[in-house]
């Protein structure tokens, strides 16, 4: 039996000031977190999908877990990946990774949070198509 992943659900990141990373959060989305646990959780829904993304007070990070910025980095769309950056550099976020050309109208890049997570931002012509109603055709690579 396989388990097919069907989409994200909830991005969670952690923050050792909740207060901090609720106002800092809400200033980049444009809204405050539709839903609280005080003392130990925020979240908003994000974008078109109202994808779920969650601050966790970092008192509950697993003992085990680094506490230096690494892993899985999570690219939320945008139109403008260079103007996405500058924003997040000008709201204190720190680089992690310049913009990059990927190939096929995929651009990426990354910053670090205030809180230490990383949060990748991304132009993705297949995420931008399914939106706006097109067909996505395959992606080809010459041989």
């Amino acid at each position: 039996m396989s388990t097919p992943l069907r989409g994200m659900a909830t991005l969670n990141l952690y923050a050792h000031d909740l207060e901090a990373a609720d106002a800092w959060y809400t200033d980049l989305l444009g809204l405050p977190p539709y839903f609280r646990v005080p003392g130990g959780y925020l979240e908003w829904r994000v974008g078109d999908d109202e994808d779920e993304l969650g601050i966790i007070d970092a008192r509950y990070r697993a003992p085990d877990d680094a506490t230096a910025p690494g892993g899985a980095v999570v690219h939320w769309h945008v139109d403008d990946v260079a103007a996405a950056l500058a924003d997040l550099l000008a709201r204190g976020a720190t680089p992690h990774e310049p913009v990059r050309e990927r190939g096929h109208g995929f651009r990426t890049a990354s910053v670090v949070d205030p809180f230490g997570n990383l949060l990748g931002v991304m132009e993705n012509p297949h995420w931008k198509r399914r939106h706006d109603g097109a067909p996505v055709p395959p992606v080809t690579t010459a041989s």
